[in-house]
């Protein structure tokens, strides 16, 4: 944000009575913490994802199998 930006907001907020700056400080509170919790990084992303999706328990040792139809690396234990 640039700082003309803040400095305008910031001359608004001065005319207004205490109890309006006081909801605007609310409502900009709950507005960078809506953001925070919606800007997720890619890792955040699939780290909320570990364990969700269903696969096969050999799925990290034997994902070319899965993926490219390869021949297995190691045999199933029967």
């Amino acid at each position: 944000m640039s700082n003309s930006i803040v400095t305008k907001v910031i001359d608004e907020m001065n005319d207004l009575p205490n109890e309006l700056q006081q909801q605007v400080l609310t409502f900009v509170v709950n507005l960078r913490q809506e953001y925070r919790q919606n800007s997720n990084d890619a890792w955040d992303i699939l780290e909320s994802m570990t364990g969700t999706i269903e696969a096969p328990a050999d799925w990290s040792v034997e994902h070319d199998h899965y993926l490219y139809g390869t021949p297995k690396h190691q045999e199933a234990d029967l």
